[in-house]
């Protein structure tokens, strides 16, 4: 290595010593924080889903008329397998 080098990394050790006193400071603050969210490990209900249908929602029937009308003459194509007897 060549002597610039050198003189790179030994400028940069004091801000590198700086950024990790700095981390190790502000880890028990981070880990103390985190200790008062959990709850007494009592298992939570699950959260309830809502499924919400769009506006373009199909029924099956309506479906299975659609693709009867638009797969004659399409046997066995993509979508149309099974609709076109």
């Amino acid at each position: 290595m060549t002597t610039t080098t050198h003189r790179a990394r030994r400028a940069r050790r004091p801000l590198q010593a700086v950024l990790i006193a700095g981390a190790l400071a502000f880890t028990p603050l981070l880990q103390a924080t985190g200790a008062e969210r959990k709850d007494s490990g009592a298992p939570r209900p699950p959260a309830k889903v809502t499924f919400v249908e769009a506006p373009s929602h199909e029924t099956p029937a309506a479906r299975t008329k659609r693709l009867k009308r638009e797969c004659k003459g399409r046997p066995n194509a993509g979508m149309c397998l099974g609709h076109t007897r």
